[in-house]
């Protein structure tokens, strides 16, 4: 559990820090992923289900998919969002493998 508290710190930085030089777009995407990872770990926490890395990433795969099949977002922002998403779980697979 420790890694994906790890992986959760992680993203937190990287969106806490893209708000001086993100696009608007950039900024729209990352608080929606924000909401999608705080959304998927929150669950675990509330269920109190020790969790993985692997696992909230999964968590947050399925909840991006729901919602862009759901239609949440138009063509453009649902590709920025998974872009940053992409880059972000990739990150966190990597650290797992170090």
């Amino acid at each position: 559990m420790q890694q994906a508290q790890d992986f959760i710190r992680h993203c937190a930085d990287f969106f806490d820090t893209a708000v001086a030089t993100a696009s608007d777009d950039e900024l729209f995407a990352q608080g929606y992923l924000r909401g999608h990872l705080d959304l998927a770990a929150g669950r675990f926490l509330v269920e109190e289900q020790p969790f993985t890395e692997q696992q909230l990433i999964e968590a947050v795969d399925q909840s991006l998919v729901q919602a862009i099949e759901g239609g949440e977002l138009n063509d453009t922002d649902a590709a920025l969002v998974r872009q940053i998403w992409s880059a972000l779980a990739l990150a966190g697979k990597t650290s797992l493998a170090v």
